[in-house]
């Protein structure tokens, strides 16, 4: 009886490992295919000389903030910036908007660990999360945090006679 049941187990488990692959492969699509557009899409346009208004070429309008303003939105410069990264030029995605390098590069990682997981299905989206789960709340300020102050950055660069008493 006990080699029945150990027999079992193992089939049981070898289930149980093809479920968690596939589930672990249909994460890693979900992970990919949209981080993966994003990067290709960057890939295919050409950056704005003007350090915004690159999305323009995607069809989009001209961004409200910046039209009614003359102040730039807090995400001003972001498709620049990942076309920049994209485009190997990360001195000139630096210069453009040191956030959207961050976004970048967390886009990038995103891609990876799908495409991983997609192709393997080991499951590295688990020790992703498992690592950035103890912090979710200080990565979240940090994101926050970073996103105000590259629209400070932003709106110095487009406005600097502003900021010229700081």
């Amino acid at each position: 009886m006990g080699h029945l049941s150990s027999t079992i187990n193992r089939l049981v488990a070898g289930v149980a490992d093809v479920e968690e692959t596939r589930l672990n492969r249909m994460i890693g699509a979900g992970l990919a295919i949209p981080t993966g557009a994003v990067l290709g899409l960057a890939m295919w346009l050409t950056p704005s000389d003007k350090g915004y208004g690159t999305h323009l070429q995607l069809g989009l309008k001209e961004c409200t903030v910046m039209h009614f303003t003359g102040w730039p939105c807090p995400m001003c410069g972001m498709t620049t910036t990942f076309t920049l990264m994209a485009h190997a030029r990360p001195l000139d995605a630096l210069y453009t908007q040191p956030f959207g390098v961050i976004l970048f590069a967390m886009t990038f990682l995103g891609a990876a660990v799908g495409l991983v997981d997609l192709l393997t299905g080991r499951g590295l989206w688990r020790r992703a999360l498992a690592l950035i789960g103890p912090w979710e709340r200080p990565i979240a300020a940090g994101l926050m945090f970073g996103l105000f102050s590259g629209w400070l950055y932003k709106a110095w660069i487009l406005h600097p006679t502003v900021f010229a008493i700081f």
